[in-house]
């Protein structure tokens, strides 16, 4: 996956794009016994990448900010 700096948008290789859309009908199949085409699940994802990923993206970024900030905070604790 990559993240396109200009607009903000997630990119995504060909295998892996089918590789999420096959979990999306996957789901579909054995949670709600609804068989999922191609396109519908092409557009699940593509909602999900819009709409729901650039939060997770935003809270996994600020996990990371978190934790490297805290372990500067150790690090500066070791001066002599």
């Amino acid at each position: 996956m990559q993240k396109n700096g200009k607009d903000g948008r997630f990119r995504f290789s060909g295998e892996q794009k089918a590789a999420m859309v096959a979990a999306i009908q996957d789901y579909f199949l054995s949670e709600r016994q609804e068989t999922l085409g191609n396109l519908a699940a092409a557009l699940l994802l593509e909602f999900i990448t819009e709409k729901l990923a650039p939060e997770f993206y935003n809270r996994g970024v600020a996990d990371a900010y978190r934790y490297m900030s805290e372990r500067c905070e150790d690090l500066l604790s070791i001066q002599i």
